[in-house]
């Protein structure tokens, strides 16, 4: 199963490991979409929380994009 983070925890970490953490989401989700399409996915909450992560993952980026939050 794969750990979602809290927004504190994304906060924490640089522009460049959420964008890597993005890409890798993105396939997550595709990834997650197929199994269940073809109906092999078990834990189907899955799929709401990896969308939950990536919004989460968008909204900070943006944030920092425009000079509203900053890394501590």
């Amino acid at each position: 199963m794969i750990q979602t983070m809290t927004a504190n925890e994304l906060r924490n970490r640089s522009s460049e490991e959420l964008e890597n953490d993005l890409r890798n989401l993105k396939e997550t989700v595709f990834n997650i979409k197929f199994q269940r399409t073809l109906g092999q996915l078990e834990d189907t909450s899955q799929f709401k929380k990896m969308r939950q992560d990536l919004a989460r993952i968008h909204t900070i980026l943006r944030l920092r994009q425009l000079g509203i939050e900053k890394l501590a």
